[in-house]
């Protein structure tokens, strides 16, 4: 073959692996984000979040949700479609923390990073990380503020607790037992929701995080004890259902209801008097902070640390209350307001 033959071709592969390379560098990161729901304000928030900082960042994003909270086979055919579509990054709040692992897995397995957002997968590091709020905290928060608010008086409560699933994900146990702990009341395995032998609880519904779920929870176990006096909710929502229940027994003002999410709907509620205070977090910043890694992830490898002396990266969380207890740190309902979602 002749030199300027042998040339030519040289500089031909180089123009076609330069333009290659260009190709590939111009192509746009891909994410997904997927959510319990897609009704729920708090994931509304969180797909907020997500698409204005893909947006800008050029990172192209596809999001997924569960028809119903719990609905774990629309999330795992949803991992399906991420990993299918080559994505560099799948930001998920699992709907059953346990199940959705294997698919997690699968997802690493073709180089994806997986980020926990809310709630924490089990075990835990199943996620390369996990942005979220202390879902103990805010548990605990509500806990002791409600404790604090009832004095001498919470050694004979009458408790009901509404709670999330029957699979009983992460952040159901973590809010619940930390509501039990801030409440002073003996959390026997804080892995488990239901081991506890205090007289003082009720029982334990389910509410899939909506309100009809609160409402028909809040009904039976108002069948099981009329006198119930505080009731420890999952979500607003849920408590917002509960309330509904409480005023067709004609019980509205002699019941507590505390609650975590600190949506705006919710923290106007805790104004008008329906939910005594609320535990506010922050889905948008979860999930822009979620698109960030993902962007980061996929320019150098580099994968998100979790915060101090936790296994997560700690987002934040307040109590909301115009209505302060001594040694529980709340801000106040205006504050709550101006910080609110949804």
């Amino acid at each position: 073959m002749k030199m300027t033959s042998v040339l030519r071709l040289s500089l031909a592969a180089s123009a076609l692996a330069m333009s290659a390379g260009l190709a590939q560098a111009q192509e746009p990161v891909k994410a997904c984000l997927i959510t319990k729901t897609d009704i729920n304000p708090f994931f509304v928030k969180m797909k907020e979040g997500a698409t204005a900082k893909a947006e800008e960042l050029g990172v192209e994003l596809m999001t997924f949700a569960g028809k119903i909270d719990g609905d774990h086979e629309t999330q795992q055919q949803a991992m399906e479609s991420c990993i299918a579509a080559g994505v560099k990054g799948i930001l998920i709040t699992a709907s059953d923390t346990k199940a959705i692992v294997e698919s997690v897995k699968q997802a690493q397995d073709a180089g994806v990073l997986v980020i926990a957002l809310d709630t924490p997968l089990d075990p835990i590091d199943a996620a390369d990380a996990t942005f979220a709020t202390d879902n103990f905290e805010a548990g605990r928060l509500i806990g002791a503020w409600a404790a604090g608010k009832l004095g001498d008086a919470a050694a004979d409560a009458r408790i009901a607790f509404l709670d999330l699933s029957q699979s009983a994900p992460s952040v159901d146990v973590l809010r619940d037992q930390g509501f039990m702990e801030g409440f002073g009341i003996d959390v026997k395995d804080r892995a488990r929701i239901g081991d506890e032998d205090d007289a003082r609880i009720v029982g334990h519904e389910v509410t899939s995080g909506n309100e009809e779920g609160g409402r028909q929870a809040m009904e039976a176990l108002m069948q099981i004890d009329p006198n119930i006096n505080v009731v420890y909710t999952i979500n607003e929502p849920a408590a917002a259902g509960a309330y509904e229940a409480l005023r067709s027994f004609g019980k509205e003002e002699d019941v507590m209801i505390v609650s975590i999410d600190g949506g705006c709907p919710g923290v106007q509620n805790v104004s008008e008097g329906v939910i005594g205070a609320t535990s506010q977090q922050y889905p948008l910043k979860m999930a822009s902070m979620g698109i960030e890694a993902i962007a980061a992830y996929a320019a150098d490898g580099t994968k998100p640390e979790a915060s101090e002396g936790l296994d997560f990266t700690d987002t934040g969380v307040n109590l909301v209350t115009d209505d302060a207890v001594d040694g529980v740190p709340s801000i106040s309902v205006a504050d709550g307001t101006d910080q609110c979602w949804g």
